[in-house]
């Protein structure tokens, strides 16, 4: 591999040259989405590419404390629900979400056409994460994954001698 073909693997990305992969969950959940930053030499931004199927939602409502996003709308319309409002999207729309309680959001597609667009992050860890629609709370970081609710929570000093 060229210098010139070594330096644009590790830079450059095609979204239509993305693998997707399936999420569904029926019968709110159906996209497909593949991570544009993947392989690439980014290190505090995470790109993502998603297809949300017509009827469809992006995943649950949420609200990130730690990492801010950005949503570039490519191609189709749909609906931001964020902070109790649904505010309409189109192509061409750049959607801006910080980090704290006061954004819990989630993409919607009510339209008859697929919704593509790019989910931009930072990549801050630990991330917590929370899920106002089903009450969890969930907290990740490089190897861990914890998800509950709030009434599960131990005492800080439960198990301790």
């Amino acid at each position: 591999m060229s210098d010139a073909a070594a330096l644009r693997s590790r830079l450059i990305r095609n979204v239509d040259e993305v693998e997707l992969q399936r999420q569904q969950r029926e019968p709110l959940y159906d996209t497909r989405c593949g991570g544009v930053s993947d392989g690439t030499a980014a290190r505090k931004l995470g790109a993502g590419f998603d297809v949300l199927e017509p009827g469809q939602r992006g995943g649950p409502h949420h609200g990130r404390l730690a990492q801010e996003e950005m949503f570039v709308i490519l191609d189709g319309e749909g609906t931001l629900r964020v902070a109790g409002e649904l505010l309409p999207v189109r192509r061409g729309d750049v959607i801006f979400v910080p980090p704290g309680p006061e954004y819990p959001h989630q993409l919607i597609n009510p339209s008859q056409r697929p919704l593509r667009y790019l989910s931009i992050s930072t990549q801050e860890q630990p991330e917590v994460c929370v899920y106002p629609d089903s009450g969890k709370v969930a907290a990740y970081a490089q190897g861990h994954r914890l998800i509950q609710r709030p009434e599960a929570n131990l005492d800080y000093w439960d198990g301790e001698p």
